[in-house]
C-alpha cells in the first residue's frame, strides 16, 4: 500500500501587459493539484531483490488476533500449532519449517533472549511491522537461515506512551499486556518495558478419540475433554538506554525474563496420554544494543550486540502410570513419558550470542556490508531421582561470517546483491546415555566443521509500479539448533550425530500494483522457487512411544509457487487472498545396501502441500457515533490433507492421513477517541471443524476471545 496526500498549492500571479496605451486587468492562475506519493516499509520490501513480504500490525492493534495468527495470513507461510496455548508451533515458509526458520527483534536473533521469549509471547503493540523473508536471506540479518527468516520490527515511538491490553477467551484463557516508553524529556535517558501474562487451562474437547468400554469390552470412539494442559507464561522487558548523542544514535542496556509452567496432555501423537507429567522453566538474561551512523569514518554505519541469557528447565516425570482419555489410570513400572524410570530431569542451557554489521556506502550506488555472529549454547543435565542417569555438560557454538555487496544501477531501476558466507560449528559432546537413539557414542568429545556459503539477488523495474521482477539464488548451509541436537528435556530425543543440512535454493517472482484516482489501490505477487537439499532435516515420530526425533533425510527436493493479490478501497474496505503449492519429495534412490528406497519420490510426509488463504473487512468511520471507526473481518483457511506418514509404507486407503480442512474464522472491533479505546470480538473456527496440524494433533475447536485496549500518548 502507499501513502497519498494530497496537496493542494494556490498561486496567484499578477501579470501586467501593455497594447498600446492600456493596461490590461491583473489575471489569476490556478495551478493542477499535487499529489505526493510515499512508499511504506512494506512497499519497499515487497519491490527489493528479495522473495518477502512485510505484515503491518499497526492496523490490526484494535484486533484480537494474536502475533502467531498474523503471520498464519501470510502468502506462502503456514502456522503448525501442537494445540492450544502454549503448546509448540513452528512456521512452513515455502516447503522449509521448524528450525530452518529463524526470528528476530530489529535484526537481533530472537535465540539470544531466552527460550521464553518466543514470537508469539511479543505484545503485538510493541510491533510496527513483521517482515518475512522466503528463501535466500539478505547477509545483513546474518546467522545460519536456510528456509526464512521473521524480522519484527519494533514501534519506533518518539513521544510517551503507554499501551495495555486485557483478554479473556475460550478455554479459561486469560492474557495481559502492558508496555511503553518514558522520557523526563528530549535527550533524556530513555526506559522501555513491557510485561505480559498468559495462562490457560486448554481444556478443550478432543473429537473421536479411543477409550476403552467396559460394558462392551471394546475400545470405542468418543469425545472427551482435556484434563492435564494447564498452561502459564509471564515475560518482562525493560530497556534503558540513549539516543541521538554525539557518540551513539542509539545505546540501550536491556534486561529480560520469564517464568513459564506447563502440564504435558499427550506426547507427539494424541493416542499417548499423561497425566501428571510438566515441565516448568525459568530463564534471565541482559544486552547491549550499539548503533551509530558514521562510526570512526563518513558513511561507515555499524551496530553491535550482545545478549547472554541462563534457562533452566524441569521436566517431572514421577508417576508411574498409564492414563488414558477418560481421566482413568493404571499404575505401571514406567514413567509417562519415555517408557523408563522415573525422573526429575534438569536442563541448564546458557547462551551467548554477539552480532557485529558494519555497513560502508563506498558510492552513491554502492554499499559493501559485513556481518559477524557468534553462539554458544550449552546443556548441562541433572537428575534428582533418576540413579542410573550420569550427569553431562554439552555445549555448540557457531560463527557465521557473511560479506555482501548490494548495488543499484540504472537511475535504480535494476538493483543487485552479492554475498559471501563462511559457516563454523564446534560441538562438544559428553553425554552418553541411549547411545543407539541418540548417536552419543559416536560423537562423544569435540567435533569441528566449516561450510563455505553464497549466493546473490537481483530485481529489475520492467514499468513503473506496475510490473517489476525479481530473481535470487543461494548455497546455504543451516547448522543444527540445540533443541535438534540435544532435544528437549521432555518429549524429543537428542540426535548428536545430526548433520548440518545443505540447500541450493533459486526464487523467482514478478510483482506490482495499480492506483485508481487514489481511491482505489490493487497490488499482486507471484513467487517461483526451488529447494534443493542435502541432509534435510525432519522430524520423524514414534508412534509407539510417542517420542520425537530430528533425523537426516540424505536428499530432498522441493519445488513450488505462491501468490498473493490485495485490494483496497478508500481506507474501508479491503480484500486479500493468497495460495500455495510446493511439492517435497524424496530424491534418494538407493539405500546404503544398494537397494531402490521405498519412498523415493515421495511425498515429505507430515507436510501440507497446498493451502490458501482468503480475507475480507469493512471499516465504518464515525461509527457508531462520531470519533468511532468499526471494523468487521472474515477470513477462511483452507487446508488439503496430506499422509501422515510415508506414502509407500503400508496400504494407501487405510494410512492415516492429515484430512482437508476448511476453517472460517471472523472479528469485529470498535476503537474511539483516536484510538486511545478499543474493544474486540473475535471467533476462531466458527463452524467447530476438527483441526490438525502436526502429528494429527488436534487443535482448540470454536473459540472465543473478547480484548479490551487502552492507548495513551
Amino acid at each position: 500500500m502507499k501513502l497519498s496526500f494530497l496537496i493542494i498549492l494556490t498561486f496567484t500571479v499578477s501579470i501586467t501587459t501593455y497594447a498600446g496605451n492600456q493596461s490590461l486587468k491583473d489575471s489569476v492562475t490556478m495551478l493542477d493539484d499535487i499529489v505526493v506519493m510515499a512508499k511504506t516499509p512494506s512497499d519497499r520490501l515487497r519491490e527489493g531483490s528479495y522473495s518477502a513480504t512485510a505484515i503491518d500490525v499497526s492496523g490490526r492493534l484494535s484486533t484480537s488476533s494474536d502475533i502467531v495468527g498474523i503471520l498464519d495470513k501470510a502468502s506462502g507461510v503456514r502456522v503448525r500449532r501442537e494445540g492450544g496455548l502454549g503448546s509448540d508451533f513452528n512456521l512452513m515458509v515455502n516447503g522449509m519449517s521448524g528450525n530452518a526458520i529463524k526470528y528476530f527483534i530489529d535484526g537481533i536473533p530472537m535465540e539470544s533472549m531466552g527460550n521464553g521469549m518466543t514470537v508469539g509471547s511479543l505484545p503485538a503493540a510493541l510491533i510496527e511491522r513483521i517482515e518475512i523473508y522466503k528463501g535466500v536471506i539478505p547477509a545483513w540479518l546474518g546467522g545460519d537461515i536456510l528456509g526464512g527468516a521473521v524480522n519484527v520490527v519494533t514501534r519506533p515511538d518518539k513521544r510517551n506512551y503507554i499501551d495495555a491490553t486485557l483478554s479473556i477467551g475460550s478455554f479459561h484463557t486469560f492474557g495481559t499486556n502492558i508496555n511503553g516508553r518514558w522520557a523526563a524529556k528530549p535527550g533524556a535517558p530513555i526506559i522501555k518495558a513491557a510485561f505480559s501474562l498468559s495462562k490457560s487451562k486448554n481444556d478443550y474437547l478432543m473429537k473421536d478419540v479411543e477409550v476403552w468400554d467396559e460394558d462392551s469390552r471394546k475400545y470405542v470412539r468418543v469425545n472427551r475433554r482435556r484434563f492435564h494442559d494447564d498452561y502459564l507464561l509471564a515475560t518482562a522487558l525493560l530497556e534503558i538506554g540513549v539516543e541521538n548523542k554525539s557518540w551513539t544514535d542509539a545505546f540501550y542496556i536491556s534486561g529480560n525474563c520469564s517464568m513459564q509452567n506447563k502440564q504435558l496432555q499427550t506426547g507427539s501423537v494424541q493416542s499417548k496420554v499423561y497425566g501428571d507429567a510438566s515441565r516448568h522453566g525459568h530463564s534471565f538474561g541482559f544486552g547491549v544494543n550499539y548503533r551509530k551512523r558514521d562510526f570512526l569514518t563518513e558513511h561507515l554505519d555499524t551496530r553491535i550486540t550482545f545478549n547472554q541469557s541462563f534457562d533452566h528447565s524441569v521436566t517431572t516425570d514421577t508417576a508411574m502410570r498409564k492414563y488414558d482419555w477418560n481421566g482413568h489410570y493404571i499404575y505401571s513400572p514406567r514413567n509417562e513419558i519415555t517408557g523408563r524410570g522415573a525422573s526429575i530431569r534438569h536442563y541448564r542451557r546458557p547462551s551467548s550470542v554477539a552480532t557485529a554489521v558494519l555497513d560502508y556506502l563506498c558510492h552513491e550506488n554502492h554499499r559493501l556490508t559485513l556481518n559477524y555472529l557468534f553462539n554458544l549454547t550449552g546443556n548441562r543435565r541433572t537428575d534428582d531421582v533418576d540413579p542410573e542417569f550420569e550427569p553431562s555438560s554439552d555445549n555448540v557454538s557457531k560463527h557465521v561470517a557473511s560479506l555482501s555487496l548490494t548495488s543499484l544501477w540504472a537511475s535504480g531501476k535494476f538493483g543487485t546483491s552479492l554475498f559471501f558466507k563462511n559457516y563454523v560449528t564446534s560441538y562438544h559432546i559428553y553425554q552418553n546415555d541411549i547411545p543407539s537413539v541418540t548417536g552419543s557414542s559416536a560423537m562423544a568429545g569435540r567435533t569441528v566443521r566449516y561450510y563455505p556459503g553464497y549466493g546473490m539477488s537481483s530485481r529489475l523495474e520492467v514499468m513503473q509500479r506496475y510490473l517489476g521482477l525479481k530473481f535470487s539464488a543461494e548455497n546455504s548451509v543451516r547448522l543444527p539448533s540445540s533443541v535438534e541436537i540435544l532435544g528437549n528435556g521432555s518429549t524429543i530425543y537428542a540426535n548428536v550425530a545430526l548433520k548440518p543440512e545443505r540447500s541450493l535454493n533459486f526464487n523467482l517472482g514478478c510483482f506490482g500494483e495499480t492506483q485508481e484516482n487514489n481511491a482505489g489501490a490493487f497490488s499482486y505477487e507471484v513467487n517461483g522457487f526451488i529447494r534443493l537439499a542435502k541432509d534435510y532435516i525432519r522430524a520423524s515420530v514414534s508412534e509407539k512411544e510417542g517420542m520425537m526425533q530430528y533425523t537426516n533425510e540424505p536428499s530432498v527436493h522441493i519445488f513450488g509457487f505462491e501468490g498473493q493479490i490485495n485490494y483496497s478501497w478508500r481506507n474501508r474496505m479491503f480484500i486479500s487472498a493468497n495460495y500455495s503449492w510446493m511439492d517435497s519429495r524424496d530424491r534418494r534412490r538407493l539405500l546404503a545396501d544398494g537397494n531402490v528406497s521405498a519412498t523415493f519420490n515421495n511425498r515429505v510426509p507430515n507436510r501440507p502441500w497446498t493451502f490458501g488463504h482468503l480475507e475480507a473487512g469493512y471499516i465504518f468511520h464515525g461509527f457508531p457515533a462520531s470519533g468511532c471507526r468499526l471494523r468487521i473481518n472474515a477470513g477462511y483457511d483452507y487446508v488439503h490433507w496430506f499422509f501422515l506418514t510415508w506414502e509407500a509404507y503400508g496400504y494407501k486407503e487405510s494410512k492415516a492421513r492429515i484430512p482437508t480442512q476448511n476453517i472460517v474464522n471472523a472479528d469485529i472491533s470498535c476503537s474511539w477517541h483516536e484510538d486511545r479505546y478499543s474493544i474486540a470480538l473475535e471467533c476462531t473456527n466458527i463452524f467447530d471443524e476438527t483441526a490438525y496440524d502436526s502429528y494429527r494433533l488436534q487443535k482448540p475447536g470454536r473459540a472465543f476471545t473478547l480484548t479490551f485496549r487502552l492507548s495513551l500518548k
